[in-house]
């Protein structure tokens, strides 16, 4: 009996533990997931939480609704990795041995790693979103806010999902509009980036979107510190910005007991093969989702087009020992703009995005880098497609890697 153990059952390792169930026989095959939460997060909705567009039953379900046998769940914390010995210790002083391992333990926010984020403004005139109870928070300074300069941060890269920063920018300021105060809000976006986003054709055509709505973009902003008596964040360069109210994307890493066990870089990021995922170090380790250091996009559409290619691939390496380069981190990702419209991105890690239409060429319905309704129809729609067919381990009907047709050269 061959084991397999799934470290993290969010997104990524939920997905592939129900890929599994579809493609081994669990006469020759034992999969665990293990995980210290019992629920499971649609995280995409933390973004819709302070602008009312969702409650808290919109983004929260049992994981073990999503779990079924043969299939086992343990839900405990991981006190270590032991990958020399191929086990697995957990928090109860059990031992989990396997012959692989899928780390699928995602990144998480880090505010402590700033100075003064944490100093008596948290969750007061210093929020984030990227939580459920953060985004609960902010959802509640957002309902009395009377107005002044909202200031949008991002600490460092990379993040969970690049582009909810520009989506909260986007919404808020359709936001203000509807509360009939936008005219007593200034928007600023400090981002580390060169400009509003990391490619350029996308960059120039989302920061000319931002210029459009009155959104300021604050570029190359390093941020140091944050001075919370004094409402300001300071960058390396000694820029100041002053805010009423910020709205901060932390240091995003990997989970502490990936550097406890000696498997990641500075930010608790598993060192991978880029176009296989499997760990550099360590052959029988593969990283899924967010945890890797692969320079994909962190972001629930590349999770899922990269687990398609692996589970394809999977036991064909279990029985040779080699791996093609099958991933090439196709990532695809709405991106809210407000009034009821959006546009979405599709690129790789060679390919920026390019405006177009997707999924099928020349007729879409979906349009890229072009705002429409329909595509904010769209990633409201995935909200169900999350949790009833992704989740599951189903197919979608979308090519998992990367195709130039129906878009256009710029």
């Amino acid at each position: 009996m061959k084991k397999i153990v799934i470290l993290g059952a969010g997104t990524a390792g939920t997905i592939v533990a129900n890929r599994f169930k579809r493609l081994l026989d669990f006469g020759r095959w034992e999969v665990t997931l293990v995980d210290p939460d019992p629920i499971h997060y649609y995280q995409p909705g933390f973004l819709f939480i302070p602008f009312r567009m969702y409650t808290p039953k919109d983004v929260i379900k049992p994981k073990r609704d999503f779990i079924d046998p043969p299939l086992r769940f343990i839900q405990s914390k991981v006190e270590e990795i032991d990958a020399e010995h191929r086990r697995v210790h957990l928090a109860d002083g059990s031992v989990l041995p396997y012959d692989f391992l899928i780390i699928a333990t995602g990144v998480d926010i880090y505010p402590e790693e700033t100075p003064g984020m944490l100093d008596g403004e948290w969750g007061k005139t210093i929020h984030s979103f990227y939580t459920l109870p953060t985004s609960l928070a902010l959802r509640d300074t957002l309902r009395s806010w009377k107005g002044g300069r909202l200031v949008v941060n991002v600490v460092d890269n990379p993040i969970k999902c690049p582009v909810a920063p520009l989506e909260f920018l986007m919404l808020a300021d359709w936001y203000f509009h509807q509360q009939g105060m936008r005219d007593r809000v200034e928007i600023i976006y400090a981002t580390p980036l060169s400009g509003a986003f990391t490619k350029p054709t996308a960059s120039k055509l989302l920061g000319e979107l931002l210029e459009s709505k009155n959104i300021k973009v604050e570029p190359d902003f390093m941020i140091e510190r944050v001075d919370p008596d004094a409402r300001k964040i300071v960058s390396y360069d000694e820029r100041e910005i002053e805010y009423d109210l910020l709205v901060t994307i932390p240091l995003n890493k990997g989970a502490e007991v990936i550097g406890k066990s000696g498997l990641g870089n500075e930010l608790n990021l598993v060192p991978v093969d880029p176009h296989t995922l499997r760990a550099k170090a360590h052959p029988n380790i593969f990283v899924l989702g967010d945890a890797s250091d692969a320079p994909a996009s962190k972001a629930g559409a590349t999770a899922h087009f990269s687990i398609d290619l692996f589970t394809e691939h999977f036991l064909d390496y279990v029985e040779t020992g080699e791996l093609p380069p099958y991933f090439d981190g196709h990532a695809n990702c709405f991106i809210e703009t407000g009034f009821g419209k959006g546009l979405m991105i599709d690129f790789n890690y060679t390919q920026e995005p390019l405006p177009g239409r997707y999924p099928l060429p020349g007729i879409g319905p979906l349009t890229l880098l072009q705002e429409s309704e329909f595509n904010h129809w769209g990633k409201l729609m995935f909200h169900w497609m999350y949790w009833h067919i992704l989740l599951r381990g189903m197919e979608l009907p979308l090519p998992a890697t990367m195709s130039m047709a129906g878009k256009w050269k710029v």
